[in-house]
């Protein structure tokens, strides 16, 4: 059954940059950003940005041209992201702890003619420049420019320039030899069709591919969830997740430029630098995988007190267990809403409304993903495409104006994952009769043991409601009688303690026998995507590499 959610608002023909320049001239001193101890203005922001971009120009980028941008969530990121759109250039967000064959792999299917770096991806990019084609132009930009005084996680203060490419604020301050008009850039088409981004896929089915996101993507996203979660202009927002990630970009960076709400920089997300800049900043909203909200609370000062002026809290990019959910609210008093997006959506698309709870099915035991957001369809399909009957397990499709024009370079696979009925998300879930959405797992995670279905996502809930564990995952791997065999991986909580007989007892009391797993690996972490999604393909390899 589809399940709709009414677009009562509409979408303006806007593009995210039109709607902060418009911002930056009506509020020019109103707080954009906050890094650190540093606070930016909205004028500021747009002046920077309007410099950033004329560098870029002379670095040969112009419309249509693609720049990669690998930084963390710096004051740089957003104002090359700007400077982009500025331009009509499609920005390349990419995550800064990328390798040499991520890399080049994106390099070379985008044709980018621009990497904005790290100093500390000097080794990485002198590689792959070696290997392309044609040479990049490289700027570095350290976590430390433009940041206040405070002390900024993960970094030091001793960051050695590259002997090639060249500084972006050395570049920028040579441009104030120049009188103001020629500082700026003539503006690129903002067309609403136009590309914003491309987004490569986390690549855990294989090589990346570029999810080509619109400017009118990215618009839907922020003028739809301003209203989702109930927020006011001025109110400020905490970025937890990395901007270079469709979460960050979406639900925190598009969603904040539109609607002029401060947006404070993490850098990197840490604990305890979270708690405090909470504190200092007392942010509204916060979206972030379940790990870091698990993470926040294993930390010894975290309390209701500081964390009280989050009112809404939002979980995406990892599979949510009702228990942590539960343990989670008693602790602190806030409630986790569950939230739902892919790379190919442009972000969120179910969501669970603010105000309400999500359900858990009483037959699974699953937690309730949300309903669709305002103006996007869900429906669940057999494996016929033909539409499921409401509560039967099924692909999830989504359609709507967040789902994204197909992938960059690669006709088929934009084929076979958008059809004429909408994305095919990979993701298998069901519907219930009042709208509500529930995951069941992955398609490629399903294991089949003895011909029976273990969806990795029900043994590892199972798992979660030990008090011990703190986190969990399940994979399946090859067995010459069973076919396949369930194992789990178990993170425990700090000072807690549990067996393999433990854990192998817990789960038979809950669990059917064929979904018990048969080994118990505890580990100090589990491998995760930049956004807290666990890599189970790596857990898996390392089970069959230590047979």
């Amino acid at each position: 059954m589809p399940t709709t959610s009414d677009n009562g608002h509409g979408v303006t023909g806007e593009s995210v940059l039109d709607l902060f320049e418009a911002s930056a001239r009506a509020e020019p001193d109103a707080v954009a950003l906050a890094y650190f101890g540093a606070v930016m203005g909205r004028a500021e922001l747009d002046g920077l940005s309007e410099r950033v971009a004329r560098v870029f120009a002379e670095a040969r980028v112009g419309e249509g041209d693609r720049a990669i941008i690998c930084l963390q969530n710096t004051p740089l990121m957003c104002a090359a992201l700007l400077a982009c759109w500025k331009l009509g250039a499609i920005a390349i967000p990419v995550n800064p702890m990328v390798r040499t064959i991520e890399l080049g792999h994106m390099a070379r299917d985008s044709g980018a003619r621009l990497l904005v770096a790290e100093p500390t991806l000097a080794d990485v990019v002198h590689e792959v420049m070696s290997s392309l084609p044609s040479p990049l132009e490289v700027l570095w930009s350290s976590p430390h420019d433009l940041a206040g005084r405070d002390p900024i996680p993960f970094t030091t203060d001793d960051e050695v320039v590259p002997p090639f490419g060249s500084r972006l604020l050395d570049a920028l301050a040579a441009l104030d030899s120049l009188p103001p008009d020629q500082r700026r850039v003539s503006p690129g088409l903002r067309r609403r069709h136009d590309l914003a981004l491309i987004c490569y896929t986390s690549g855990t089915t294989g090589p990346p591919k570029g999810a080509m996101i619109r400017h009118a993507n990215l618009t839907y996203q922020a003028t739809t969830m301003v209203r989702w979660y109930g927020l006011a202009e001025h109110e400020p927002v905490i970025t937890l997740p990395p901007i270079f990630h469709i979460t960050g970009m979406g639900q925190n960076l598009a969603l904040c430029l539109a609607n002029g709400l401060p947006l404070v920089l993490t850098y990197r997300f840490e604990p305890r630098t979270v708690l405090g800049l909470v504190e200092r900043h007392r942010p509204v909203y916060a979206i972030a995988a379940i790990t870091a909200f698990v993470a926040l609370s294993a930390e010894p000062g975290a309390s209701a007190a500081n964390l009280g002026s989050v009112r809404a809290l939002f979980s995406g990019g990892a599979a949510v267990p009702v228990g942590v959910v539960d343990a989670f609210e008693q602790r602190f008093g806030s409630y986790i809403h569950n939230a739902y997006g892919l790379t190919e959506s442009a972000s969120a698309c179910i969501l669970v409304p603010m105000g309400e709870r999500a359900p858990v099915d009483q037959t699974s035991g699953a937690l309730s993903i949300g309903r669709a957001i305002p103006g996007t369809t869900v429906s669940v399909v057999d494996d016929d495409g033909k539409p499921a009957a409401t509560g039967t397990i099924g692909e999830l499709v989504v359609q709507g104006p967040g789902v994204c024009a197909g992938y960059w370079g690669k006709p088929e696979e934009t084929e076979n994952a958008f059809r004429s009925d909408g994305l095919h998300t990979g993701d298998v879930g069901f519907a219930d009769e009042d709208g509500w959405i529930y995951i069941v797992d992955r398609k490629k995670d399903l294991v089949v043991v003895s011909g029976y279905k273990v969806w990795p996502r029900e043994v590892e809930d199972a798992l979660y409601l030990h008090p011990g564990v703190r986190e969990a995952a399940v994979v399946g791997i090859p067995d010459d009688y069973r076919g396949e065999t369930v194992i789990a991986f178990i993170v425990l909580r700090a000072g807690g303690s549990a067996t393999e007989e433990d854990l192998r007892a817990h789960c038979r009391h809950l669990l059917s026998a064929y979904k018990c797993p048969t080994e118990f690996h505890v580990v100090d972490g589990l491998p995760k995507t930049a956004s807290g999604k666990v890599l189970r393909r790596e857990l898996a390899a390392s089970r069959v590499r230590g047979a």
